[in-house]
């Protein structure tokens, strides 16, 4: 199986698509137990719900489910959010924490080492290499990384999450004018809630690539899955009329992004 998809543009913007996939190869398939193999834990539709919004971005889509493993972790197992519930390189349990595989076939230290060598990693290098091509051509890069997650899940937060969840890591990932210029678009779309780093601050993908002194800038951007599935269950239907409104902000937000980023490389600024 093909573990990435690319698909080259020519905008400063790259959207990357960590959580999308729902390949699991057969002998991890077998593994899981009948709630891990609901795969639960995807970013229902998500890349459906960007395409063509910004036409000249590039983006880089991982093929694989996260519970084959995570490619939005810290390929050396660092938790994000110490202290915090969350899930790991190759999570033992759903985000409820119920366990997902069965008894007996949680993955080993072996299995984690081979999956870093045959997914996270090519995964990694293609969106690296994806993000060197750009700024070579533009002197600036912006990486947008895409995703989503049910509104309720009282095993990772309190609550309801709001509908657009911006991180940044405290505002270490991109220049101060991305960050503002998203989080105000968001803040003033009609019938939405927003937050900027939140509990969603920005996965290891975000603060892995976002250096802005070196003219690659990172954001992550969380959507409720309420904001455009008819359903946050199975099977995880898409809204039609629901993903459309949305797409109508994700769209102002992505294409104010790439004016922004050509204003950094016009002006030189780097933070």
């Amino acid at each position: 199986m093909a573990v990435f998809e690319v698909h080259r543009g020519t905008s400063p913007v790259i959207l990357g698509f960590p959580h999308t996939g729902t390949d699991v190869p057969a002998p991890i398939w077998e593994r899981l137990n009948d709630n891990g193999r609901i795969l639960a834990d995807t970013d229902w539709h998500i890349h459906e719900l960007y395409e063509g919004l910004l036409p000249g971005a590039t983006t880089v889509r991982a093929t694989f489910h996260r519970y084959v493993i995570d490619a939005n972790r810290d390929p050396e197992g660092v938790s994000l959010y110490p202290g915090q519930n969350t899930t790991g390189l190759v999570p033992e349990t759903d985000f409820d924490g119920v366990s997902i595989w069965k008894d007996g076939e949680a993955p080993t230290g072996a299995d984690i080492a081979t999956r870093l060598r045959d997914f996270h990693a090519p995964y990694h290098a293609a969106l690296a290499a994806e993000i060197e091509r750009v700024k070579a051509i533009h002197g600036v890069a912006v990486l947008y990384d895409c995703h989503s997650i049910r509104s309720h899940i009282p095993f990772l937060f309190e609550g309801k999450l709001p509908d657009f969840n911006i991180g940044t890591d405290m505002g270490k990932t991109c220049a101060a004018e991305i960050e503002k210029a998203t989080a105000k678009i968001a803040a003033s779309a009609e019938g939405y809630t927003s937050i900027l780093n939140g509990r969603f601050k920005g996965g290891w993908t975000t603060r892995h690539y976002g250096r802005p002194e070196t003219g690659v800038h990172a954001i992550q951007m969380e959507l409720a899955q309420s904001t455009h599935l008819a359903t946050e269950a199975p099977p995880f239907a898409l809204d039609p009329a629901k993903a459309e409104r949305l797409r109508t902000h994700l769209k102002a937000i992505l294409k104010r992004i790439e004016t922004m980023a050509f204003a950094l490389k016009l002006t030189g600024s780097e933070a």
